[in-house]
């Protein structure tokens, strides 16, 4: 049994179990997604939609976002000269494995309607996530945020520790960073490890300059002296 489906302005013959490469639809990978646009059924006994099929659907696996074949567009006008152009394209795709072929009752399966990216209705559930995305990062960045109560802790650490403007590259801003990270003494940083220095280029955006700069090499010279 096969079917043919409308999807992106393009029609597809379709059987179950087949892998292909859709207009970009509004989904994550791993999702299900169903289409309700289906032109012809075929088989035993074809049915030929007017334009579709009452109650037919195809249901598909999202397997991956990807992009399709460089495309390159060459424009050059006769008698203008330095009037050419060369532009590369990649197109946005969905790649599916088709699950099931439905014959009717398509509107009680309860499965996602497959919308393309760039759709109205697909770039409005776009929109509508973002608040909820929003509303996760703020409560996140709460529940890393310090106390105010360590601040003191912090504060007296910082006046007993070492002066880390010695370090190359360390300014009295990135000396304040690092304090307030906790790090107030060359000890400290000699004995970061590799995963502590990824920790600390993130936090505090420091963009691999522990490393460029060799700062655990340098403190560990000023704890031997």
């Amino acid at each position: 049994m096969f079917a043919v489906l409308k999807t992106g302005g393009k029609q597809y013959k379709v059987q179950s179990g087949d892998v292909l490469k859709v207009e970009k639809l509004a989904a994550d990978a791993g999702e299900k997604v169903q289409f309700n646009e289906v032109l012809m059924l075929g088989g035993d006994k074809p049915v030929l939609g007017a334009p579709l099929v009452d109650g037919a659907a195809v249901q598909a696996e999202v397997v991956d976002q990807v992009k399709g074949d460089k495309l390159i567009h060459f424009v050059k006008r006769r008698r203008k000269h330095g009037s050419q152009r060369t532009k590369g394209h990649r197109q946005q795709l969905t790649l599916l494995r088709i699950t099931e072929i439905l014959e009717k009752g398509a509107e009680k399966s309860g499965v996602k309607a497959a919308i393309g990216a760039g759709s109205v209705a697909g770039v409005a559930a776009a929109v509508s996530e973002k608040p909820a995305k929003k509303a996760e990062k703020k409560a996140e960045k709460k529940a890393d945020a310090p106390k105010k109560a360590d601040a003191p802790k912090k504060a007296k650490k910082a006046e007993g520790g070492d002066d880390l403007k010695q370090l190359s590259g360390v300014g009295p801003a990135l000396e304040k960073k690092l304090h307030e990270a906790g790090v107030t003494t060359f000890a400290q940083i000699a004995a970061w490890t590799e995963a502590d220095v990824a920790d600390m280029d993130e936090k505090l955006s420091f963009k691999g300059r522990i490393e460029r700069e060799g700062w655990i090499e340098q403190a560990k010279e000023m704890t031997k002296g």
